[in-house]
């Protein structure tokens, strides 16, 4: 506790970092795949994968990158989105940002917080939906550098909170007024477009395409819109394996064969990053303009939009309250319970 008799509590934002310069960009992908929640193989096969598949995407990777001014804006929005917060949370509160393949990484965030004495860590995924490759890779990571590092705090955890009031209420305010741009071309379709997994992880028991499901099916209910058309979908598919779907480009396809104009919010994406601003923003649209689609129309991300920094605010306060709701929701238990 501070001189001042106030409780300092440290709020950790997980989220999965980007390359901050060009050259940082294949060590980025290789810490990505040197993730055993990424590539489950064996370690020293994962980390001749992990060069393997780094060398070969860096040059793809580095021209996105290149679009969006030579760095990832992952970790400035996340910033953004902890100054937001502190100013709801109110004095004592302060947050860091851990991000998982590239800085600031979570030891750099245990090191600060050590330094700063909190009294207490609350741990705020900046992943609505839980997932073993996301959350869950940064809760164990988390785990290994406080300890590492000595930092035995009071720790309390939000593992999720796909449906939660002012996540909902943000994303659905969002959908509303792209609805209400595309309108002019024809009846939208909203298309929830969330980043993919491979079946093989949702056939382990991960969460994460259900939870997608509570979120995008609150958002429908909450735009107040009848008879609202509307479909889930899943982008940036990498690899010969098998991945959930439909995927977003055969959404897209299915508009245009349809004749309808579309209107695309990203579900699981709280903050702009490569694959809103190139793969939805650029390459998306110009396929949704090769093929005649009469409008297409993105969503921002949520960022500071003011009711999810609210949210955001009362899943600090009452972090047990979310642990297992989306999993009572759904009638079943996860691992993250």
């Amino acid at each position: 506790m501070s001189k001042t008799g106030t409780t300092k509590t440290a709020v950790v934002l997980f989220n999965l970092g980007g390359p901050d310069s060009l050259d940082a960009v294949k060590p980025f992908l290789f810490n990505l795949f040197s993730d055993p929640a990424i590539l489950g193989v064996p370690a020293p096969i994962r980390w001749f994968l992990a060069r393997y598949i780094s060398a070969k995407r860096a040059p793809t990777a580095r021209g996105i990158y290149q679009l969006l001014g030579g760095r990832s804006p992952l970790v400035p929005e996340t910033e953004a989105q902890g100054r937001a917060l502190e100013h709801v949370l109110g004095h004592g509160f302060k947050c860091f940002i851990a991000m998982r393949y590239w800085h600031p990484f979570t030891r750099e965030a245990v090191a600060a917080i050590k330094e700063w004495g909190a009294d207490e860590v609350i741990l705020l995924p900046l992943y609505p939906q839980f997932s073993t490759t996301t959350t869950g890779s940064s809760l164990k990571e988390w785990h290994k550098q406080a300890k590492a590092l000595g930092l035995t705090v009071p720790t309390r955890f939000a593992c999720c909170y796909p449906t939660e009031p002012g996540l909902i209420a943000a994303m659905a305010d969002l959908a509303k007024a792209g609805y209400d741009e595309a309108r002019a071309a024809g009846k939208p379709r909203i298309l929830f477009s969330a980043h993919g997994l491979p079946k093989s992880v949702i056939d382990k028991g991960d969460p994460y395409q259900a939870q997608i499901e509570l979120t995008a099916s609150s958002v429908a209910r909450e735009t107040g819109i009848g008879d609202l058309d509307w479909a889930i979908c899943y982008q940036s598919r990498v690899g010969p394996q098998e991945w959930i779907g439909p995927s977003t480009e055969d959404e897209l396809d299915r508009a245009a064969r349809d004749g309808v104009p579309v209107v695309i919010v990203p579900v699981a994406f709280v903050s702009e990053h490569s694959e809103t601003l190139v793969e939805l923003d650029i390459e998306y649209r110009h396929k949704a303009d090769q093929l005649g689609i009469p409008a297409y129309v993105r969503v921002p991300a949520l960022g500071c939009h003011p009711a999810f920094i609210r949210g955001l605010a009362d899943v600090v306060h009452r972090p047990q309250a979310f642990t297992g709701q989306a999993c009572k929701l759904l009638g079943r238990s996860c691992s993250a319970c």
